[in-house]
């Protein structure tokens, strides 16, 4: 088991510093896969599910049994204890009051003469969830979806998470949805969870939108289906970078780039940058003991034997923030002197995790934003979900009729540069 130390400028860049940064934004088996699925639930809806649900998660499962029933949510409510429906109950109340201040308020600006511009919101009618529930139930993406869709005032929210060959889904799991509100819950992953989402089926009606993470399946048939239903982003294999000097406490970097090696693929990534190169040989020491302590310690060690642990000595932390901002990571961690100063330097990442005492786990659990973001370096053009991402905007135009005799000749302009005279004459027509 080898961690690699490696040294990076801008002037002279590592090429295994460049390869790290280097994440592919697809699987093609995947995506090979996930339209032979997704074609046949569009041709055989129900059926094609259920085949799925049995080929990829072993479970046989009939058209009733693949919804969520009122008597099996009420025995996973009784089976969660009360220190875990407390903390649920926490996450939650903290993950609304974070979506609430966040969603943009209708506005609305005066014209020259007297007329409105502006922009209005309203929620979408159904919206999809999928919460991952394969090698970890992750009963706090329920929260950081859902929760979200209810605060953005959807009506039907439906979330779909796989369940074992014994039909059964993690009663935290089910609990977290029911406190988030979910209105439909079925028991079903992968591909074929997108598919009856996103096209329905005889018995479940389509959404307008689906969110959550996944693994390389669900993430290829969510880039699939966008278009006959819209998509929040393109979330991968998770991934932390964090930014270290001197200061910080090399077992607490470790904890932290270990807390996203542990997830299973083997396909994620934690990069620590940092100016003082005992501090990477400190914060290697200290990944080698923690990794042997860990219950998840042979999913870490093919991540570390995939080179997805790299500790990279830069000249300054003014290049360590320039070679973060090329990796855009899904979180990132400052850990220097004065890291809230640096923050106005972040250009490229989901989630940013300022000073010492706040791991990524807060964010990934209890502080308030959503922890469904970009990876793979979609950071760069992607920001992480939040409740406008379930809402549509509408701008909105109340011209007066001087509003529109001061404007008509631009319109006339446009319209016959462009070969449009109907355009201009729905204006001109106004003042004949």
């Amino acid at each position: 088991m080898s961690i690699k130390i490696c040294n990076w400028s801008v002037k002279q860049p590592s090429t295994k510093v460049e390869g790290f940064l280097q994440r592919p934004a697809f699987s093609p088996e995947a995506e090979v896969a996930a339209a032979e699925v997704l074609a046949d639930i569009r041709k055989r809806g129900n059926a094609a599910v259920l085949a799925a649900a049995r080929k990829f998660d072993g479970a046989r499962l009939t058209v009733t049994e693949l919804h969520v029933s009122k008597e099996e949510l009420a025995v996973a409510v009784k089976a969660v204890s009360a220190p875990v429906k407390r903390a649920v109950r926490d996450t939650h109340s903290r993950v609304k009051l974070y979506a609430l201040a966040g969603m943009r308020d209708a506005w609305q600006m005066k014209t020259v003469h007297g007329g409105f511009l502006g922009e209005c919101f309203s929620p979408m009618d159904r919206v999809g969830v999928y919460v991952p529930g394969g090698t970890a139930p992750l009963a706090s993406t329920a929260l950081m979806t859902v929760t979200l869709a209810k605060c953005a005032g959807v009506k039907q929210i439906v979330a779909c998470t796989p369940c074992g060959a014994d039909k059964t889904v993690n009663p935290v799991l089910l609990y977290a949805l029911k406190v988030a509100g979910a209105t439909e819950i079925y028991k079903v992953g992968g591909i074929q969870s997108i598919g009856l989402m996103a096209f329905g089926t005889q018995s479940v009606e389509a959404v307008q939108k689906i969110a959550g993470p996944g693994n390389a399946y669900v993430t290829a048939a969510k880039r699939q289906v966008y278009g006959y239903v819209g998509i929040d982003q393109v979330a991968g294999p998770s991934e932390i970078a964090v930014l270290a000097d001197r200061t910080a406490n090399p077992a607490w970097v470790a904890a932290d780039l270990l807390s996203q090696a542990e997830h299973g693929s083997g396909h994620e990534k934690s990069l620590m940058v940092t100016n003082s190169r005992s501090l990477a040989e400190a914060v290697k020491k200290e990944l080698l003991a923690q990794t042997k302590t860990l219950s998840r310690s042979e999913l870490v060690k093919r991540v570390i034997s995939k080179d997805g642990i790299l500790l990279v000595v830069v000249p300054n932390l003014k290049q360590g923030m320039e070679l973060v901002n090329r990796f855009a990571p899904e979180h990132f961690e400052i850990m220097t002197k004065n890291a809230r100063e640096m923050l106005n330097q972040v250009r490229c990442a989901g989630a940013v995790f300022v000073g010492e005492w706040t791991p990524e786990s807060a964010g990934d659990f209890v502080a308030g934003p959503s922890h469904v973001l970009p990876t793979g370096g979609a950071a760069r053009m992607f920001n992480g979900l939040t409740a406008d991402d379930f809402r549509r905007r509408h701008s909105f135009v109340e011209y007066t009729r001087d509003d529109l005799a001061e404007t008509c000749k631009t319109i006339e302009t446009f319209a016959e540069v462009e070969g449009l005279d109907a355009h201009g004459r729905s204006a001109s027509i106004r003042f004949e």
